[in-house]
């Protein structure tokens, strides 16, 4: 994990009441899921803040974190690993929105790779025979054209 040095400014401020609600507002599904994950404040050794999103019960991991350092707001995983920096909260809330619902981006992947593989399956095999049928017809219809 690579380590970034920002400028600090130590005032002793807690999240406000604002930065919360985005927060919790925007990471709602997740929370509301009803496995029992949950949510947790706090602040590094240097007096940053955090927010935590915990994974579900029993062992409540840390899925990630939001930390805010001089007036900027660095969105991490669970595991450290860098995801995201600005300093508009709603949009590192969006993006942690998205770190933690991959599960219906990779649905609508799968869905979009079966459609497109009936598609291909249909178009391989089963046009070839309904254009030698158009060929039969067209060589067929002037002698069954005879027979009327």
């Amino acid at each position: 994990m690579s380590v970034l040095t920002f400028e600090r400014k130590q005032d002793g401020e807690l999240w406000s009441e604002t930065e919360l609600h985005t927060l919790l507002t925007t990471l709602k599904a997740a929370l509301g899921s009803g496995d029992g994950r949950g949510w947790e404040t706090g602040v590094t050794e240097k007096g940053d803040l955090q927010f935590y999103l915990l994974g579900p019960l029993p062992d409540q991991a840390c899925e990630l974190c939001v930390s805010r350092i001089a007036g900027r707001y660095v969105l991490e995983d669970g595991a450290g690993q860098f995801l995201f920096e600005h300093r508009s909260l709603p949009l590192v809330a969006l993006h942690a929105k998205a770190a933690v619902s991959p599960r219906q981006w990779s649905l609508v992947a799968r869905i979009a790779l079966l459609w497109f593989t009936v598609r291909h399956t249909m178009h391989d095999k089963f046009e070839p025979f309904l254009v030698e049928s158009e060929e039969l017809i067209v060589h067929l219809a002037p002698k069954l054209a005879g027979f009327a």
